[in-house]
């Protein structure tokens, strides 16, 4: 165990409100030690903003707390239960190979969980190891990161430890640990455990103690729990809409992976889209597309129906009056989503105001790029730095209409034309973690060379800089006869 001197020297601030609960949410669990645990890569700025001691955390004793080596006096050490729908089929879940080691309140007063992911087995491991494989626990860093630069809410990576343990999957692979920070672990899918396999009042306490620590200004409110979902349905509508704006598909949206915080997490076989296609599929398990670009509000959308579903005790005492006001309050994620997506997407043509005709011009524009295959990031890099504009969908006189009606439209603004560049340059990113580049910082780390994962780290870090160094990382993968796939990885 670690004693209190050291936790002081790391910066472990505990006060673990999960524990609040009754036991029936979570499962206490015994440290499964890993052999030779190594630092890969460590979060310094997350650490300090969190309170905690970078150097102190990069010592033997220090990584041993990150590799889930050592108890950390006053943590919580806990595996959380929830159940989900996977691909639209209900299933018992539960952190089958992760560790909460407790909610670190930081210098701000914030709180966030702990978690280590790949700690090893748990009640909940399902015959599983309960291990990770470094070049997953790689990608999770390095696309959570990403996601945060592009300020879409998101869970954060602290830390990864790679391992001597033996972890098979058909062949030994390198083992690791990830450290992931989030505001909490709280899923759809956790309250779906609680209506499931137990009742009413687990609900209620589940739902008391997420407003408490989510959405605190609703807690005296006369149907707090309407108001609690209202809360979820708008978070999401947001999350999702900034996911569609940078042409993020998470690949996995079952109800285990949407939080009730908002934030996105779970980050297995996602991808960015390189040319825009509404159908784009990544996930090697997708194979009907249920998860692909398009359907991603949709499927918000279906998966808060699951999480209201178990609310509806709480909402109104006669089922039928509580069908009718939950399904009131869920219609109502289409219009809140469609309102973000709009903002969003008005901004990266730097538009202000309002008009009749808006959402048609961004339309007509991603008919466009779809028909002439043209690459969505690069596509809004191209429009606001007018450059690059000489081939491709370019040079066709179809997009020459669009232009002219698009700068007709900017002219009609108070606002001057280099203002909407401006603001155009503030929700276009020059940079994302284009996946041919996530690859070779896998490939290369599994190599043991890390450096071209730091270097693709620090490009993302600004994604709006417009960098000299940002250039090169915009570049298109190679052709290739294969599409793109993305596995869950563990």
């Amino acid at each position: 165990m670690t004693d209190k001197n050291e936790i002081l020297k790391m910066g472990w601030n505990f006060d673990n409100s999960y524990l609040s609960l009754p036991e029936f949410f979570y499962s206490k669990i015994n440290i499964n030690p890993v052999y030779s645990p190594k630092l890969v890569i460590f979060n310094d700025s997350l650490a300090k903003k969190i309170g905690l001691n970078v150097e102190a955390l990069k010592t033997k004793e220090g990584i041993k707390t990150l590799a889930g080596n050592r108890v950390v006096e006053g943590g919580a050490f806990i595996a959380q239960a929830y159940a989900g729908h996977q691909f639209g089929h209900f299933t018992m879940l539960g952190d089958g190979r992760a560790l909460l080691i407790g909610e670190q309140i930081t210098p701000n007063g914030d709180r966030f969980d702990i978690q280590l992911k790949g700690s090893g087995i748990t009640p909940y491991s399902r015959g599983g190891d309960g291990r990770a494989v470094l070049g997953p626990m790689i990608r999770e860093y390095i696309i959570s990161e990403a996601m945060y630069g592009l300020k879409i809410p998101t869970t954060r990576s602290l830390a990864v430890v790679k391992t001597d343990t033996p972890v098979y999957r058909e062949v030994r692979k390198i083992g690791a640990v990830l450290t992931r920070i989030g505001s909490s672990h709280i899923r759809f899918g956790t309250f779906e455990y609680a209506a499931r396999f137990g009742g009413i009042e687990n609900v209620r306490e589940l739902a008391d103690y997420s407003i408490k620590r989510h959405y605190p200004h609703i807690r005296d409110d006369e149907n707090k729990y309407l108001n609690f979902l209202k809360e979820v349905i708008n978070s999401h509508a947001s999350l999702v809409a900034k996911w569609q704006s940078v042409g993020f598909i998470h690949g996995v949206m079952n109800t285990d992976n949407m939080t009730i915080s908002g934030e996105t997490i779970d980050y297995g076989p996602c991808a960015f889209m390189d040319k825009y296609d509404a159908n784009t599929v990544f996930s090697s398990i997708d194979r009907n597309g249920r998860y692909a670009y398009k359907n991603q509000p949709i499927m918000a959308e279906w998966n808060l129906c699951r999480f209201a579903e178990t609310l509806l005790p709480l909402i109104n005492e006669n089922q039928e009056e509580a069908v009718r006001i939950a399904q009131d309050a869920i219609s109502s994620f289409s219009g809140i989503f469609l309102e973000n997506w709009l903002s969003i997407m008005k901004s990266k043509l730097g538009i202000f105001n309002k008009e009749a005709l808006d959402k048609a011009i961004i339309e007509d524009l991603l008919s466009m790029m779809e028909k002439y295959e043209e690459d969505y990031t690069n596509t809004f890099v191209s429009l606001t730095t007018r450059k690059n504009m000489h081939s491709g969908m370019f040079a066709t006189a179809e997009f020459t209409n669009w232009h002219k009606s698009w700068q007709e439209r900017l002219e009609r603004q108070e606002e001057s034309i280099e203002e909407a560049y401006e603001l155009m340059k503030n929700y276009n990113p020059a940079v994302i973690p284009r996946n041919h580049r996530v690859e070779e910082a896998i490939e290369a780390a599994d190599e043991g060379n890390y450096d071209v994962m730091l270097k693709l780290l620090s490009v993302l870090k600004n994604p709006f800089e417009y960098s000299k160094e940002q250039e090169e990382y915009s570049d298109l993968p190679k052709p290739s006869s294969q599409p793109y796939r993305t596995f869950c990885g563990t």
